[in-house]
């Protein structure tokens, strides 16, 4: 029996379901999370997008990186705001599900950090985290 983890927007409009256990788990502190947040990072867990069902209305706003010029399709509630989920050009085939909107986000701790380089000066990686002064690498690994 496949874990199932569900969860949704602030406001109830969007949910989601994800079947199996996450492909990658990982903080992102570049400068773009910062601003997409709001906060010191965006906390994403990578699902094959097969595993991922979504139900509600959501829009999408798509940013190019300035250093690498890939994509990223970000995806929030049009009514609260919330960033749900998104994609990126570096994974074919996955789908981010942010960490904060699951039901229960306990049960997906986050142990791999990347682009740390702009991580704000105050915040400390735990010990035993990944860490990546950039990107890690982009192939998906357990973690």
């Amino acid at each position: 029996m496949p874990q199932i983890h569900e969860g949704g927007c602030h406001c109830g409009a969007v949910r989601f379901r994800a079947a199996n256990e996450p492909v990658r788990k990982a903080a992102c502190h570049c400068r773009s999370c910062q601003r997409r947040t709001g906060s010191a990072f965006g906390m994403g867990a990578y699902f094959n997008e097969s595993d991922v069902e979504l139900d509600g209305e959501l829009r999408t706003y798509e940013h190019r990186s300035d250093e690498s010029g890939r994509w990223l399709k970000n995806q929030f509630c049009p009514k609260c705001g919330s960033t749900v989920t998104w994609t990126l050009e570096l994974y074919p085939g996955l789908r981010a599900l942010a960490v904060g909107s699951f039901d229960d986000p306990d049960r997906l701790a986050v142990s791999r950090h990347v682009w740390t380089r702009s991580r704000h000066k105050w915040f400390i990686c735990p010990p035993g985290a990944q860490i990546f002064e950039k990107g890690s690498s982009a192939l998906p690994a357990a973690g």
